[in-house]
């Protein structure tokens, strides 16, 4: 008798530990919750920028420069920051004569946070059908930085008749790595998202640089886009579902090409070691390559006084 009142205590017990857990970890997740607003017509009607509607859903763009123009430049941002890392290039790029498009990926910014898989597949749906929307037929010059190269590299290998040149500013090299359990485990990783890895994301921006304190409107300006909801579902997808792909045959498919090829690493960079540019430059060997000193993993940010105009005269001289 004595030991089933033992047992009956322990799993008393047990319930409520688990009771206890449970309701640590909501508050927990609620507390770290830091998606409260939906993104409206009336929140898209107080910024910059314009807005079109594509198949999985709306996206956030900014297109200028002259309408004739002999070339378009289209800036793929990375993993997290949105369009506005491209604030030093843009209008350099305009008014040295070329048309130039930034857009918002999916899921960051002001674009839309469709409720989808965040692969290869939908980056580059997104892409053709916002060059096709804005009715943007010849070749394009695309540059992306971070996780924007993949993406730039998987678009000049699929649709090659579409791409003029790729510009690569510290690009992510996927090797087909298999993500951490906390992160491609279901519910674990939404709650790691929530509780650790989204709240340290403004913070961990300040690594990018050599000098943060020189860019503090930089910083500011991110924590905004993570009030709107599907913003860190966009991010674990992303992780789960993007990241672990192996971009390493594109890579070398473009490089067999010829296509010409722009690549810029910051010597400094710890978000992408410098080393890795052996890698890239081994799977396309024709790119010409620019290591930049005194800049980390946004070089094109820090240095724009140094990259802008060597962008330019490379795309001028590639005609």
């Amino acid at each position: 008798m004595q030991s089933k009142t033992i047992l009956k205590l322990l799993g008393l017990a047990t319930v409520i530990a688990i009771a206890i857990t449970a309701i640590a970890l909501t508050i927990s997740y609620a507390n770290h919750d830091q998606e409260t607003s939906e993104l409206t017509d009336v929140v898209r009607s107080t910024t910059i920028g314009r807005f079109i509607q594509l198949p999985d859903g709306m996206t956030h763009y900014e297109l200028t420069g002259p309408a004739d123009a002999k070339s378009t430049v289209v800036l793929v941002h990375g993993f997290s920051v949105p369009y506005y890392i491209w604030d030093k290039n843009f209008d350099f790029l305009a008014g040295s004569g070329f048309r130039v498009l930034r857009y918002d990926l999916y899921g960051r910014g002001l674009s839309d946070r469709p409720n989808v898989t965040y692969n290869a597949e939908l980056y580059d749906r997104q892409l053709v059908a916002l060059l096709d929307a804005l009715k943007i037929t010849q070749p394009v010059n695309i540059a992306g930085a971070s996780l924007g190269g993949p993406i730039s590299i998987t678009f000049a290998d699929r649709h090659p008749g579409r791409v003029r040149s790729v510009a690569l500013f510290d690009p992510a090299y996927l090797t087909g790595r298999v993500q951490p359990w906390k992160i491609k485990t279901a519910y674990v990783g939404e709650f790691w998202m929530c509780t650790e890895r989204a709240p340290e994301l403004p913070a961990g921006q300040r690594e990018d640089f050599v000098h943060p304190e020189k860019y503090p409107h930089y910083f500011t300006q991110y924590s905004e886009q993570m009030r709107y909801k599907g913003f860190r579902r966009a991010l674990l997808s992303t992780l789960r579902d993007y990241s672990t792909r192996d971009s390493r045959p594109e890579y070398e498919r473009v490089g067999k090409s010829g296509k010409p090829v722009f690549l810029v690493w910051g010597k400094a960079d710890q978000a992408v070691p410098f080393e890795t540019s052996k890698q890239v430059l081994k799977a396309i060997p024709q790119a010409e390559f620019h290591p930049i000193e005194g800049a980390a993993h946004v070089p094109f940010y820090e240095q724009p006084d140094v990259i802008n105009p060597m962008f330019v005269e490379f795309l001028n001289r590639i005609g």
